[in-house]
């Protein structure tokens, strides 16, 4: 998922002049979706003794700007309603020093008090600081109201029983490929294939003289690409970490092997057709816009690349085969259990009543509904009720049933190696991606050097960021 950085400060002053729709018709820009945003009264009541404060907000950016507008207007009728203020920042999340940012902040008492980021990502790196605020007390509350949450949430969300991050919307994670080439092809249209199948379908039904490329994924530094290197290894039975997150195993013949396969991908002249144009350089958007562009045949990304076909009836959107995944030597079901946008409040928060307020109001309801509209498929119910709050997660899109099942996969998934995904939540592991190892590695590979050795002196520098971490190894 793109996510671009925005610099901006949105504040939300209960009792102001701003209208409840007063950001949405600003310029040209995407207008947030037509909901009628209510705050329940159950939290007008909780929020009455703290009406005069204000909370600070830090938000991950969402691809859609229609969604980041639907966001806005929710925060201000919270605000209004409650005689509160919210001021919102927002950040993109693959800005290497967030974390870092954000340590410093809470250890010098100027943190904001509340965010919401990815909790596969982030939040483990967090708790390991200690940054982070038990909301254990929240979380319980919610799954009275709204069931149990997303099943990865359990894992990245909760530490030593206790709960340090409140799920917020669950992101589904996915690949995309042109039903349209395939059934010109005669090739199968399934629910998940191995990654050497995916390869040899990109190359059938590539084409340059007709600027069709059947594969659309880079090695270059960015999200996707630690993505796809991490899911092919892991498929093909290697691992950055054992499964307590604290012991680096990066170093292994099946690791080698995952990294042979691709780095032949980009070396091998036998595949240059089905690559696009400049997919050595590509940052997180530009799959986004090559499978907009519909020259791609295969991609993958979370579901905003989905959402922005659909949201700007773009002829993609139709001939759009949405899939969990791929498999590989080592497992014979896709890795594919998704993450959540989640709610944290920081250490040190001044108001960490009404920041919790705030996570609460934001989970589900009219304040979920609009922003899930905004970015469909991409943004879906993180909690198992809140699917069936409105007809929209029933029937808004075919893939809706698809990501609701996702969200209740049964885990771990366990490879034949013996490592289960979703795995501990490794700060060492969280960093090391952060730092883009992986695709470093990638372009050695591409640049000549041996798999073998570019994995040996990859597993070398992983070992210096656990230390970091303060896992000895």
């Amino acid at each position: 998922m793109e996510e671009k950085t925005d610099l901006s400060r949105r504040t939300f002053l209960g009792m102001s002049a701003l209208g409840v729709l007063g950001l949405a018709g600003c310029g040209g820009s995407p207008t947030a979706p037509q909901v009628d945003v209510q705050v329940p009264q159950a939290l007008l009541d909780q929020a009455a003794p703290l009406r005069g404060g204000s909370v600070g907000m830090l938000s991950q950016k969402l691809y859609s700007e229609a969604a980041n507008k639907a966001l806005d207007k929710s925060l201000q009728a919270f605000a209004q309603a409650t005689g509160t203020t919210v001021r919102n920042d927002l950040v993109s999340g693959d800005a290497g020093d967030m974390v870092a940012k954000m340590d410093a902040e809470v250890k010098a008492g100027t943190s904001r008090d509340l965010a919401f980021m990815s909790d596969l990502r982030f939040v483990g790196q967090l708790h390991n600081l200690g940054n982070l605020t038990d909301v254990t007390d929240v979380v319980e509350e919610m799954r009275e109201l709204y069931g149990e949450p997303a099943t990865e949430a359990t894992n990245y969300c909760r530490f030593d029983g206790r709960w340090f991050a409140i799920p917020y919307h669950f992101i589904g994670t996915g690949m995309y490929l042109r039903k349209d080439w395939y059934q010109e092809k005669g090739l199968p249209l399934k629910p998940h294939y191995t990654w050497e199948e995916l390869r040899d379908n990109a190359l059938a039904v590539s084409d340059p003289a007709k600027r069709r490329f059947g594969w659309g994924l880079t090695v270059n530094r960015s999200g996707d690409a630690n993505g796809f290197i991490g899911n092919v290894i892991n498929c093909y039975g290697g691992a950055i970490a054992d499964n307590t997150g604290t012991k680096v195993v990066f170093n292994s013949p099946e690791t080698v092997a995952a990294v042979t396969f691709i780095g032949d991908i980009y070396t091998n002249p036998k595949y240059a057709p089905m690559l696009p144009p400049g997919i050595g350089s590509w940052t997180d958007s530009s799959n986004n816009e090559n499978w907009l562009a519909q020259i791609l045949g295969l991609t993958l990304n979370q579901f905003s690349v989905y959402a922005d076909s659909k949201t700007k009836n773009n002829p993609v959107y139709a001939n759009t085969h949405p899939f969990n995944g791929a498999t590989g030597p080592a497992i014979d079901k896709p890795l594919a259990y998704g993450q959540s946008n989640s709610f944290v409040v920081f250490k040190g928060a001044k108001n960490p009543d009404l920041a919790k307020l705030v996570a609460k109001f934001m989970v589900g309801g009219s304040a979920l509904l609009g922003v899930a509209k905004g970015a469909p498929c991409l943004v879906n119910p993180a909690w198992d009720k809140v699917w069936d709050s409105d007809p929209y997660y029933t029937s808004g899109d075919p893939a809706f049933a698809a990501l609701r099942e996702q969200t209740r996969a049964p885990l771990p998934l366990t490879t034949k190696t013996g490592y289960s995904f979703p795995q501990t939540p490794s700060p060492g592991e969280q960093a090391a991606t952060a730092a883009y190892l992986l695709t470093d590695m990638m372009q050695s590979v591409i640049q000549g050097t041996r798999p073998a050795d570019a994995v040996a002196s990859t597993h070398a520098r992983i070992v210096q960021v656990f230390e970091q971490q303060g896992y000895r190894q």
